[in-house]
């Protein structure tokens, strides 16, 4: 999911990298400058999960008050579940590679929490063999190439340097205004570039990038190493098959000012218990997790 086609790799290093060098970011917007305007939060005593602040598909925030604040309980649905199973095989089909773990599909399948995954079992099943057989087919494929090529090197430095990702890192974002138990779906060490992974459905939106602009700074906060680039892996199932893009991009100023601004306006929402309501032109999506609050059913 997170490898770079050769394709990716030219738009790279031809295009995105010179221009994160020739632009730059501005000092203030690193995330090592958190104890600074205008990275520092407005409210200590407020601390929010990264998908609360990145996530646009309610347009005035209703869900995050609705969460946070009349702490309600959203209505999980397919599309929920299905991101989960996503997300559990691409990350622990990488992870079993990484650490040397012949972990088998039927293996990882017992240990699944089915009541906590809203979605019909056989469907996500199918869906998570086939990312988990493309996830190992792609690391096998790096490996045995490093292989050819580097003849004394050991296996545990092979796999490290084909497969150069930290998965589901864990990290606090505390720092930042953002919870503690924060999980990075992928970092790419050896390219810098941090990755957030999405099953979507339906079209591709511009607020997906505040995701992975949101770890970079993190990451940039705790571990003061500079990240000029982000990718947002977009997963979809069209007749059957599984699509995957890969939108890779500069994290510059404006995307990260972006990112200030949406966690600015959900602390305060929280922080204020104000109730931001629906939209005007009621244009919610009816897959909306907080759609039967707000609109009843």
């Amino acid at each position: 999911m997170y490898f770079l086609t050769d394709l990716e790799r030219k738009l790279l290093l031809n295009k995105i990298l010179p221009q994160a060098r020739e632009v730059g970011v501005s000092p203030q917007l690193r995330g090592w400058n958190w104890h600074q305007p205008p990275l520092k939060p407005y409210y200590d005593d407020v601390k929010l999960p990264m998908y609360a602040v990145a996530n646009r598909y309610c347009p005035t925030g209703r869900d995050i008050y609705l969460r946070f604040v009349e702490k309600e309980r959203e209505k999980l649905n397919e599309k929920i579940g299905l991101g989960k199973i996503v997300h559990g095989a691409v990350s622990d089909a990488l992870l079993s590679f990484i650490e040397g773990k012949q972990i088998t599909f039927q293996e990882w399948t017992e240990k699944i929490r089915w009541g906590e995954i809203p979605a019909e079992r056989n469907r996500a099943l199918k869906v998570a063999e086939k990312i988990w057989s493309h996830v190992w087919s792609l690391c096998k494929a790096r490996l045995e190439e490093a292989k050819a090529s580097q003849p004394y090197a050991s296996q545990h430095d092979l796999i490290l340097s084909t497969v150069p990702f930290l998965i589901e890192h864990k990290i606090s974002g505390e720092l930042l205004g953002l919870s503690g138990l924060l999980s990075i779906d992928c970092y790419d060490y050896l390219s810098s570039i941090m990755y957030d992974l999405k099953y979507i459905t339906d079209e591709y939106m511009d607020w997906f990038r505040l995701a992975p602009v949101g770890y970079a700074l993190v990451f940039e906060s705790v571990h003061e190493i500079p990240i000029d680039v982000c990718g947002v892996v977009t997963v979809k199932l069209l007749n059957g098959k599984i699509f995957v893009k890969k939108d890779l991009f500069f994290a510059g100023d404006e995307l990260r000012s972006w990112w200030i601004e949406e966690r600015d306006r959900k602390l305060e929402i929280v922080a204020e218990g104000r109730d931001p309501g629906t939209p005007k032109d009621n244009t919610c999506p009816e897959d909306c997790i907080y759609y039967h609050i707000c609109y009843g059913g």
